[in-house]
C-alpha cells in the first residue's frame, strides 16, 4: 500500500478507465494507449466525421490514457515490491 492509493482510485472512478468503446475507436484508442504521440489532428477529425462529439472523443481518450498510465503504475510498483 502506497500513500497514493486513494489517490489513483480517485483517478481510476473519475476516468473510467474500463469504459465500453465504440468499434470504430479502435484503431485510434491503440494509437493513444501505445504511441500517444503519433497522434494527430487527422485522427480526431476522423473520429468527427464518422459522428462523434469532441466530448466523446476526449473522455474515450482520457479513459484509455488513464487505463495505459494505472497499468504501467502497477507494473512499476509490482518491480519495487
Amino acid at each position: 500500500m502506497t500513500r497514493y492509493d486513494s489517490l489513483v482510485e480517485r483517478l481510476r472512478q473519475a476516468a473510467q478507465p474500463d469504459r465500453e468503446a465504440p468499434p470504430e475507436f479502435a484503431p485510434y484508442l491503440d494509437k493513444v494507449r501505445s504511441n500517444a504521440y503519433k497522434v494527430t489532428d487527422e485522427d480526431i477529425q476522423a473520429l468527427r466525421h464518422a459522428g462523434y462529439s469532441e466530448d466523446v472523443i476526449f473522455e474515450q481518450t482520457v479513459s484509455v490514457a488513464v487505463a495505459a498510465g494505472l497499468e504501467r503504475l502497477e507494473a512499476g510498483l509490482g518491480v519495487l515490491a
